[in-house]
C-alpha cells in the first residue's frame, strides 16, 4: 500500500480527512481520554501526556512519504474541530491488504459519521491505491464499530477467540472484509 503522492486529504459530506495539525491537541484528547471511547480499545483513556505523545507520533510521522501507515483526523467541515481519527495502514504488501481502523468522540455516535468516514478511506484503498482486500477487526461486545464495518460493506469472516487482551481481560475479536472485486460490484 504505497502511493508515490499523497492521497489525501479527502472530503466527504460533513468531514475532511486530513492530516494532523499541533493545534488538534485539545480535541483529539476530549476523545482520547475518555473511557468510553477507549473501552475496547487496547489503549487510554489516555492522560494529557500520552495524547501528546499521539500527536507527536502522528506528525513526526507525516513528514515520511510513502509511508505504509495513514492516520488521518476526522474533522467537520463545518469548524474543522476533530472528532475521532480513522487510519489505513498496509498489513501484507506483497497482497496488498490493507486494515482500516477508528475512532471517534463519544458525543458524536450514530450519526453515520464513522461509516461517512470508513466508506471514503475504503474507496481511496480501492480506487486511489490499487488494494485488493481491506480487512478491520474489532471487539466482539463493540456493536457499534462492528455496525459500521457492516454499513460500508464489510463481510464477517470470522471470530478469534480470546485473541487478544484488552485492559487485563481477554477478549473475542470479529474479522471483516471487503474485497476490491465486491466493493465494485456492490458500488453504486
Amino acid at each position: 500500500m504505497t502511493d508515490p503522492k499523497p492521497w489525501f486529504p479527502i472530503e466527504t459530506e460533513r468531514l475532511c480527512l486530513r492530516e494532523f495539525r499541533p493545534e488538534d491537541e485539545a480535541d483529539v484528547h476530549a476523545y482520547a481520554s475518555r473511557a468510553d471511547v477507549a473501552r475496547y480499545m487496547g489503549w487510554g483513556p489516555n492522560t494529557k501526556d500520552e495524547t501528546r505523545l499521539f500527536l507527536g507520533q502522528n506528525l513526526e510521522a507525516q513528514t515520511r512519504w510513502p509511508r505504509t501507515d495513514v492516520t488521518l483526523a476526522m474533522a467537520l467541515k463545518e469548524d474543522d474541530r476533530v472528532i475521532g481519527a480513522i487510519r489505513l495502514w498496509g498489513v501484507n504488501a506483497e497482497y496488498d491488504t490493507a486494515l482500516i481502523g477508528y475512532v471517534l468522540h463519544r458525543n458524536y455516535w450514530r450519526q453515520g459519521l464513522t461509516s461517512e468516514a470508513a466508506r471514503a478511506l475504503v474507496r481511496a484503498g480501492f480506487e486511489t491505491l490499487g488494494l485488493h482486500r481491506i480487512i478491520a477487526t474489532c471487539d466482539v461486545r463493540n456493536r457499534g464499530s462492528w455496525g459500521v464495518m457492516r454499513k460500508i460493506g464489510l463481510r464477517r469472516e470470522g471470530r478469534f477467540m480470546q485473541d487478544r487482551m484488552v485492559k487485563g481481560t481477554w477478549c473475542d475479536t470479529y474479522s471483516y472484509a471487503l474485497l476490491a472485486e465486491e466493493w465494485r460490484a456492490a458500488k453504486v
